[in-house]
């Protein structure tokens, strides 16, 4: 039997968990010793990322006992060398590139493998070998050329995944949609213990071990977030383009300054960072130095659309008048920012420069304004671009005096959809719309949630640019073409229990030089769970 790509990705991520799920132990000790691999090392996927048109990178950490509270993964203290192969096609009958890497015990046993000199606009598949043991295979593909300005771009966003919230079912959605890339906007994975980050009715699974604060419990971290089958499968069928938020570290840290005082904060940023490197499909530019990652970055995909790729953590001035929500006059302090001096520097830079149809900012925290107060007082969250204003402003009037042709700002980290028309001057309902902004629900983050019939929130009705919103777990589906950027708000009924179907709760489209929204389909899904969803308003808590 022929298998399609499809089925191929989707079947082997699946069963190479499967097989072996039940003899992972939650909390499984190992110690590193140095005979041979005793089982399958491959239980942790594999990935691509960071596609040029020349290349990309490749990945994959060996893992026998995934769970080992030493975050070692149960192997040998010894190098293992780790085979590589590259094809045209997904029987790998025409190998076009292979080799071998070398999987250290100081790095977890992690590959980053980054190829160059391939052709540009082209489907590869991969896969790894080791002592005998053969990986899942992985899908990817190169960028177009640079110069490039036709085709169509099918790229997925989505942030969020609380693995004890619920299963990821959104993920094997997302694979099975088939994107030509894949961003992630931060919250990959979360730091609390079993028990404290907890969804009305309880928790439908648990984290393995402590709360995170030690490269230990880290790496042990990431390996159960890659045991799951439904990520797996999303990260073998497309190159991934990924940015941190706040839990990958801890909540809501800003730069040097954690939630509560910690003089140990240091060392946990840097260990944090060290892990997120290793389980990530990152080139070796964002190898961390310390307490630093150089993780800002910027994408092309040929002249269609540029990703300048933001990092809004570990720059950014610590949040204003204590975090939350607030009416902050310091929030409007031109001498704060989110991003840093360097970075905005790059930003604008990028703005000026850019030949691109579409100027796409993958970041994390809401960007346009959110005044939760119906008074004359703008009460909005400090955690948030709200927090910051002058840097917001800087930002937008940057790409609106750079002649920037499509502004659109991707976002994360508020566990629901939203679309909403930016503006230099949030005001004035009636002033300019210079810039779009798309948010991504959460995978599973704050469990089940609801429909919203109206696809309204209560805020627009004194926040007019707000112009869509919707309580279900998903991810955006986006189509780019010169003419237009199409999102379909894709949704599932529930998180708590596995196998939810998934559809487009909205659909909006950009046009080509008409910065705002066009809804051209809504398509809300009766059921009980979203009954009482009319009534019930998401707000933002101390754990977003």
């Amino acid at each position: 039997m022929v298998l399609t790509r499809r089925t191929l990705l989707l079947s082997s991520a699946a069963a190479g968990v499967a097989g072996a799920a039940t003899t992972w132990p939650l909390a499984a000790t190992a110690a590193p010793y140095r005979g041979p691999l005793r089982s399958d090392p491959f239980t942790l996927g594999v990935a691509s990322g960071d596609p040029e048109p020349d290349g990309f990178v490749l990945w994959t950490r060996l893992a026998p006992t995934p769970l080992a509270e030493d975050g070692l993964g149960g192997m040998p203290d010894r190098v293992v060398p780790v085979q590589w192969e590259l094809a045209a096609d997904e029987r790998f009958r025409t190998i076009v590139r292979r080799g071998v890497a070398a999987a250290r015990p100081e790095s977890a046993h992690a590959v980053h493998v980054e190829l160059g000199h391939l052709l540009p606009g082209r489907e590869y598949f991969y896969r790894f070998r080791a002592e005998g043991y053969v990986s899942p295979a992985g899908r990817t593909r190169t960028a177009p050329p640079l110069w490039a300005t036709g085709g169509t771009l099918a790229m997925a966003f989505a942030s969020c995944s609380q693995y004890e919230h619920g299963y990821f079912t959104a993920y094997r959605h997302l694979a099975a949609d088939e994107p030509d890339i894949v961003l992630h906007l931060g919250d990959y994975q979360y730091e609390y213990q079993a028990g404290v980050y907890t969804i009305p009715g309880g928790n439908p699974r648990d984290h393995a071990g402590p709360e995170t604060v030690t490269l230990a419990n880290y790496r042990q971290r990431h390996a159960q977030y890659k045991t799951d089958p439904d990520l797996q499968a999303a990260h073998a069928v497309a190159p991934w383009a990924v940015v941190f938020d706040d839990h990958e570290v801890e909540n809501n840290w800003a730069d040097e300054v954690p939630e509560q005082p910690d003089p140990a904060f240091p060392a946990r940023r840097a260990a944090a960072f060290q892990a997120y490197y290793e389980n990530m499909p990152l080139r070796r530019t964002s190898i961390p130095r310390g307490l630093d990652m150089q993780l800002y970055r910027r994408l092309h995909w040929g002249r269609l659309a540029t990703f300048h790729l933001l990092d809004t953590r570990q720059f950014r001035d610590d949040q204003a008048c204590g975090d939350g929500y607030k009416d902050c006059a310091d929030a409007y302090d031109p001498a704060r920012s989110i991003t840093g001096e360097r970075q905005e520097t790059w930003l604008l830079d990028g703005f000026r420069r850019s030949s691109a149809r579409w100027d796409v900012l993958g970041q994390q925290v809401f960007f346009g304004q959110r005044d939760n107060n119906a008074g004359p007082q703008v009460v909005t969250s400090m955690d948030s671009w709200d927090g910051y204003a002058a840097s917001r402003e800087r930002i937008t009037r940057g790409w609106v005096d750079a002649g920037v042709r499509n502004p659109v700002v991707l976002t994360g980290d508020v566990h629901a959809h939203w679309a909403d028309e930016l503006k230099l001057d949030y005001a004035d309902p009636t002033s300019r719309t210079v810039g779009t902004e798309l948010v991504c629900s959460s995978i599973t983050s704050t469990g089940d949630g609801a429909d919203v019939p109206t696809g309204q929130h209560p805020w627009a009705a004194w926040n007019p640019h707000l112009r869509f919103y919707n309580n279900q777990r998903g991810y955006v589906r986006t189509r780019i073409t010169r003419d237009s950027l199409t999102a379909d708000f894709r949704v599932v009924e529930y998180v708590t229990t596995p196998g939810a179907p998934v559809h487009t709760r909205a659909t909006f489209v950009i046009e080509d030089r008409v910065p705002g929204l066009h809804q051209t389909a809504d398509n809300p899904t009766p059921s009980l769970r979203s009954a009482a969803a009319a009534d019930t308003v998401e707000q933002e808590t101390s754990r977003p």
